[in-house]
């Protein structure tokens, strides 16, 4: 009996790992997109992160909904409406592709719109479960840096891979370039659906509550580490999009347009560097999750991560570096080789290393001790994740009005809120609230 209990829980722990990297390979989608956007249809670098906007402002509106069907219909039936929908978002995209000139903008961001609720579904019920799964508090956290070190590699290959179908034609770059990403997506979402309908999986026993959704969401806004944890969550999403996304837009825009006039593929391989970090990070944050606090983790990352944006915003953009990519040789096919990209890059795509650990220990941090608010709780913090899309389109709007590198103001904004999250903000002091 001991080892079927063991056996349930491991296959619960994959089937979990294995949807974090779905979130990762639809959501990364979103902000290479912008180039597309930008390009297809001659909009701004704020206009052209619509497409991201629309994924995460989902968010905002399925945030609680999703925590009160996690309560009423349980984890594997909420992750297996969650990627059905994420199938229907994603042929919405596809389909984008077939429309007339248009309307095909406004198809797109509604096949985003209906991809976020996918993944709000999904991140509601991969976070809380993988944290009880590992035994909550450092391990708990520890588990979900294993699930995030997926989440990474599938973060990683989808700009690259945008970067490749577009290469050689940025200013003439279109959606239906883009449609073997949206196959690959699909085929991944309905092979989920197939392995969460027939693999047997355990549900967490989470503390339970007779109390309505209401009252319990009241109640866990009376803690305040919680309230500023979602607060964080709200920058700390801001800052993992909106840092490789503008820097995309930076890369690949003309100099005369104030940009690096870098081809997509090298771009591509430059972002995708920046999620390799983070899976390099996350790997870190793993196999120190045991020993490291959570909360020395979030202070040391956010103010490595203040002084590398730093850089970045006062380095001249004429100072060059070479990094690792994959690029297209003088005949056309594609190699691995040095390319030279802004010094200022090098510096953004650094701060993969500080944001890989963010979203575990934020969570772990906020949700300690909330006892019979946990659901409750995780739908509240969904809603917060709408910071992924109205960050970065702040940002863009800045580039468009201040520059590239002057945007970053906002991250550094943002990572100063994470280093005062750290310092003070998730200490518990609601200790006398009972939580059975």
């Amino acid at each position: 009996m001991n080892q079927q209990k063991q056996n349930g829980k491991v296959i619960a722990i994959v089937t979990m790992i294995f949807l974090f990297g779905m979130i990762a390979f639809v959501t990364n989608l979103a902000a290479p997109m912008g180039i597309v956007l930008k390009n297809q249809f001659s909009v701004s670098n704020a206009l052209g992160m619509l497409g991201n906007l629309g994924n995460f402002i989902a968010y905002a509106v399925m945030g609680i909904p999703s925590g009160i069907l996690l309560t009423k219909v349980g984890y594997k039936k909420t992750a297996l409406i969650a990627v059905a929908v994420g199938f229907i978002g994603v042929g919405i995209q596809y389909l984008s592709g077939h429309a007339s000139p248009s309307s095909a903008f406004a198809v797109y961001l509604i096949g985003a719109f209906v991809s976020g609720f996918s993944m709000c579904l999904l991140n509601t019920v991969v976070n809380p479960m993988l944290n009880k799964l590992g035994g909550e508090g450092n391990k708990g956290n520890q588990l979900i840096q294993v699930g995030g070190s997926f989440n990474s590699v599938m973060a990683t290959i989808t700009p690259m891979f945008v970067g490749i179908l577009i290469a050689g034609s940025v200013e003439k770059a279109t959606i239906s370039q883009i449609f073997p990403v949206m196959y690959t997506a699909m085929a991944v979402f309905a092979f989920a659906f197939f392995v969460l309908l027939f693999v047997k999986i355990p549900e967490p026993k989470t503390s339970e509550s007779s109390e309505p959704i209401g009252v319990l969401i009241k109640g866990v806004l009376r803690f305040r580490h919680f309230v500023l944890g979602a607060i964080a969550i709200f920058v700390y999403v801001g800052i993992e999009v909106g840092v490789p996304g503008t820097l995309n837009l930076f890369l690949t825009d003309p100099v005369e347009k104030g940009g690096a006039g870098i081809s997509s593929t090298i771009s591509g391989f430059v972002v995708g560097t920046y999620w390799l970090l983070m899976l390099v990070g996350r790997l870190l944050g793993a196999s120190l999750g045991a020993k490291v606090s959570s909360r020395v983790m979030m202070i040391f990352t956010s103010g490595l991560g203040l002084i590398l944006v730093f850089l970045a915003i006062f380095s001249s953009t004429a100072s060059l570096v070479n990094l690792p990519v994959l690029q297209q040789s003088s005949t056309g096919g594609l190699s691995f080789g040095m390319a030279e990209v802004p010094i200022n890059a090098m510096f953004l795509v650094l701060v993969g290393l500080c944001t890989s650990i963010m979203w575990g220990g934020i969570f772990n941090l906020a949700v300690e001790g909330l006892g019979k608010y946990l659901a409750a709780a995780s739908g509240v913090f969904m809603v917060l994740v709408c910071g992924g899309g109205i960050l970065p389109v702040i940002q863009g709007w800045l580039a468009d009005m201040a520059g590239f590198m002057n945007s970053y103001w906002v991250i550094i904004f943002a990572l100063a809120y994470l280093l005062f999250y750290g310092l003070v903000g998730c200490k518990n002091v609601n200790k006398d609230i009972p939580v059975d």
